[in-house]
């Protein structure tokens, strides 16, 4: 790890001062894997500014949201009784992700601004890295690519994005509230995120320097059914190979109502607005779940490494969407 300096900011306005003034500075902060890529060398700045301290936690209810301070901890929010009783497949979808001790340091704001797990990004060793290094080339299209994207890519990164959380705020459209040199914004979650296209190192709509402040949650109508369904090659501790958030409203047989999302496939959390568009005012019965998940996977762009994802992901938003409707009858 190359030497740094190390600030502890005394309020967020004196953390985006110090960050924004610096082109080499950055955030510290649980749940960005900020410094797992420092002693890799994968990201190198000469400044950090600790914000670990600030005043940005706590959890806020009113009857439309649920309002959640970045610096909040998986934990905290995974306990917190609104996301229990109203967002179901929100705490699930906490409980699912990292270790007992990470979702005790891990951050709100931390998690959805971690990096990808490819393993090229993150071996410096490996020069062909359009995220580390803008032109130099994509090493994952030709290496082994069991656990990256078909949903998102291009021809320059096929990297996953890799947060459980991401996948239901994504579905239940949540806002990003942030603040910067110039004031504050409230960005939504599901414009929040850049897919790589021809620039896979900007990766979100941040300027630099701008902090997340908090997250704003909208809570669904009361009868609204969710889950959260994560498959993966082990039981725990391990990232998706294919996950699925839904939320329904189910009134007579009928969907009146339809949130889905998909982790483990995207390049960003994946909204699977085809997939509701099918399910509002169908049936809930297997035929619409499968035409549903044939939706959700239309624009997939597979390699042979990751083909065996496609199938997966139908299989999994089927499964979720049949457990929603029989807690719904």
């Amino acid at each position: 790890m190359r030497p740094f300096a190390y600030t502890r900011a005394a309020d967020p306005g004196q953390a985006v001062s110090l960050v924004g003034g610096d082109p080499r500075a950055a955030f510290l902060a649980g749940g960005t894997t900020q410094l797992d890529l420092m002693k890799d060398g994968v990201l190198g700045p000469e400044r950090l500014v600790d914000i670990t301290r600030l005043p940005l936690g706590g959890i806020v209810h009113d009857d439309a949201a649920v309002r959640v301070g970045a610096l909040t901890t998986m934990a905290e929010l995974a306990a917190d009784p609104v996301v229990r009783d109203r967002l179901p497949f929100v705490r699930q979808a906490l409980l699912l992700g990292a270790s007992v001790q990470l979702r005790g340091m891990a951050t709100v704001g931390g998690n959805l601004l971690q990096r990808t797990r490819c393993r090229y990004f993150r071996d410096p060793g490996v020069a062909a890295c359009n995220k580390r290094a803008p032109g130099s080339g994509c090493a994952a299209v030709p290496g082994v690519q069991r656990m990256h994207a078909v949903l998102g890519t291009s021809d320059h990164c096929i990297a996953l994005h890799a947060s459980d959380l991401a996948v239901p705020l994504t579905a239940l459209d949540a806002v990003v509230h942030t603040r910067h040199a110039d004031g504050t914004r409230s960005i939504p979650l599901t414009r929040f995120y850049l897919p790589p296209g021809d620039s896979p190192h900007v990766e979100n709509v941040l300027r630099h320097g701008e902090l997340i402040t908090a997250v704003e949650i909208p809570l669904p109508a009361w009868g609204t059914r969710s889950r959260y369904l994560k498959v993966r090659d082990r039981a725990s501790y391990e990232f998706a190979l294919v996950s699925a958030g839904v939320a329904l409203v189910v009134e007579d047989g009928v969907v009146r109502t339809a949130r889905v999302a998909l982790g483990g496939v995207g390049t960003v959390p994946w909204r699977a607005r085809g997939a509701e568009e099918v399910l509002r005012g169908a049936r809930a019965d297997a035929a619409s779940f499968r035409r549903a998940a044939e939706a959700a996977l239309a624009g997939a762009r597979p390699l042979p490494g990751t083909a065996f994802k496609i199938e997966l992901a139908r299989r999994t938003l089927v499964r979720t969407l049949e457990s929603v409707a029989e807690e719904s009858s």
